[in-house]
């Protein structure tokens, strides 16, 4: 794998991101995830589907062996977004509270950091020799 395949991938991990946690996830996903009385568990289980199908695409065009990738980011994905509304709700942070921006950038440097995952195990399955 290229040094330039390797910057298309990491870019279209972040499209993906932002793809799927913004444009395709409408207001009342975000607001019920963490509210399972809500329908809460179904919308997360929606967007982590979102998420998993955009991953199971960049895995088949990169390593298609590596399918499976799909799957776990499904449940890396819920857990990772699951964590930081149960959080939000329980303790009652809105965007008016600092402490829901701490949650906010460190759910989104969680899923960062899931994607360099991704890539390392890409690249690793790739042959390319780790010096």
């Amino acid at each position: 794998m290229s040094l330039a395949s390797i910057l298309v991938l990491y870019i279209a991990f972040r499209v993906k991101q932002v793809v799927c946690d913004f444009f395709l996830q409408p207001s009342w996903m975000a607001l019920v995830k963490g509210q399972p009385e809500r329908g809460g568990t179904r919308a997360l289980a929606l967007h982590a589907g979102i998420h998993a199908a955009f991953t199971f695409a960049l895995v088949l065009y990169f390593a298609p062996q590596l399918w499976w990738l799909g799957v776990v980011d499904f449940i890396v994905h819920a857990v990772i977004d699951k964590s930081k509304a149960m959080l939000n709700h329980v303790t009652g942070w809105t965007y008016k509270d600092n402490a829901y921006w701490w949650a906010f950038g460190l759910d989104q440097e969680a899923h960062n950091l899931t994607h360099l995952v991704y890539i390392v195990i890409i690249v690793m399955h790739s042959g390319v020799p780790l010096r």
